[in-house]
């Protein structure tokens, strides 16, 4: 099997044909939902009978129970799991011993909520490859999760045809650099026409694959704006983390989490629970790292990425990795998972980015569309204090602009923005950006600054300091 230039650009229609002309390849198609448009692709293509050893599409619920078994939700990670062992069972049982030697075999399956006649459904899917990286090979998996955002059900199984023809010529072409194979996942298509916000590569080709980074490359890949990784560290759709559910979101650099990190967390959500009468156990709580965040640090690598996300881990906490820097941009992706009261924890220290207008550039409204935006429907903003040069600054005496002092007293007046009590003011003077500098530096010391676990996990795994174990006081 040979791998393609990965820097070529080609069409759907000519990543279908290479398949069908590659002797090696052969498998079935499985889909359900959308039609049969990834088949159909390879069809179209031409010399299908070489790839295509069998297409399937199993809508009626009792027909779908009895060929994989029953399962809770239809479109759903389970579904798609039972489809590709099934599938790919029969595959090999029925042509190993005659084709084996020489053939790498796949299954490519999809579970799908489509556009539904006359109603406004949540469009998704749950799509994977499970295949043979070389013949006789231990098989490999990539599954991923689609939003789909065209209007139509037409466009939308048009859109998933593309994806899977993306996704069946990744895995055979570009499975030695899944960076690669993310960077390709959308030939053809946009993120305003489908999205991909999960992606997990496993098995024999992916023993090295991080997925957490792969992820995190969705975004960079322009794939999807936001990811999540639940308090186990494990990658997650948003909608199986997120729905239906009151959400807090603590924004911070975390580099590392500090003494004051973790009182905004527990602050903010006491406040929280408190103003919405809701109980504290029953509210989501996201670190949220902004790519702006990642992006600014010319120091930031992948090792400290995964690092930060270790630390929130390592208390608890899931973590969101977003490109919504805006406050209000970040409430509507929340709001496509829930309906239930939002809230934003932020240090007094970054009110800029709330009342900055420069961020705001671009809306015809300026700030005042930006804020009637963040405070719709059930939206609350949380302003934790700070010292700055040895001064208490908090909601009630932090400066904005002349012009702006009216809007801030409108929002605070409104219980929109809210003060939120320092839990520990000795706290109040840690800065992550110093602790950082510390601990990277050598400089002892550092460890006052965070909590005993986070310190000694720094100093075990020698976080933010290359290879080299962190210094002690």
């Amino acid at each position: 099997m040979t791998q393609a230039n990965p820097e070529s650009k080609l069409t759907t229609r000519q990543k279908a044909l290479d398949i069908n002309l590659d002797q090696y390849c052969y498998g079935t198609i499985v889909e359900i939902g959308a039609g049969q448009e990834v088949a159909s692709q390879f069809f179209r293509a031409g010399a299908a009978a070489g790839t295509v050893a069998k297409t399937m599409s199993a809508y009626d619920m009792q027909f779908s129970d009895q060929i994989y078994g029953k399962v809770g939700r239809y479109v759903s990670r389970e579904r798609l799991d039972q489809m590709l062992a099934h599938e790919y069972a029969l595959v090999c049982n029925r042509l190993d011993t005659s084709r084996g030697n020489e053939t790498t075999f796949f299954t490519y399956a999809a579970t799908v909520a489509a556009k539904s006649y006359g109603k406004d459904n949540f469009c998704h899917g749950h799509i994977g490859i499970r295949f043979q990286h070389e013949p006789r090979a231990a098989y490999s998996d990539i599954v991923i999760h689609a939003r789909m955002h065209d209007s139509g059900a037409e466009d939308q199984a048009w859109a998933l045809g593309v994806l899977g023809v993306n996704i069946i010529y990744g895995a055979f072409r570009l499975n030695n650099d899944p960076r690669k194979f993310i960077q390709h996942l959308l030939d053809d298509l946009t993120s305003e026409k489908i999205e991909v916000d999960f992606i997990e590569f496993s098995g024999a080709a992916f023993k090295q694959v991080e997925n957490r980074l792969m992820n995190l490359q969705l975004i960079r890949s322009w794939c999807t704006r936001a990811v999540v990784f639940d308090a186990k560290g494990c990658s997650q759709v948003p909608a199986n983390l997120l729905r239906k559910s009151p959400i807090m979101v603590i924004r911070g650099s975390f580099r590392p989490p500090t003494k004051v990190h973790a009182d905004m967390f527990e602050a903010g959500v006491d406040a929280f629970g408190k103003l919405k009468a809701i109980d504290e156990n029953a509210v989501i709580s996201l670190a949220e790292i902004t790519m702006a965040e990642l992006d600014r640090q010319t120091h930031s690598s992948d090792a400290d990425f995964l690092a930060r996300v270790d630390l929130l881990n390592s208390q608890g906490h899931s973590v969101l990795i977003s490109d919504y820097f805006r406050f209000f941009s970040l409430r509507h992706w929340l709001r496509n998972y829930t309906h239930e009261p939002l809230g934003i924890t932020l240090s007094v220290l970054d009110f800029n980015h709330l009342f900055d207008p420069a961020f705001y550039e671009g809306l015809e409204g300026g700030i005042l569309e930006a804020m009637g935006k963040l405070f719709p429907d059930n939206t609350h903003v949380f302003v934790y204090p700070s010292k700055i040069n040895g001064k208490l600054v908090t909601l009630d005496n932090v400066q904005v602009e002349p012009s702006q002092k009216y809007l801030l007293k409108y929002l605070v007046d409104n219980k929109l923005l809210l003060d939120c009590p320092a839990l520990n003011k000795e706290h109040l003077h840690v800065s992550a950006h110093t602790t950082y500098e510390m601990i990277a530096s050598g400089e002892p010391g550092w460890e006052s600054n965070v909590h005993s676990d986070i310190a000694a996990l720094i100093k075990e795994r020698g976080y933010f300091n290359g290879s080299k174990p962190a210094s002690s006081s």
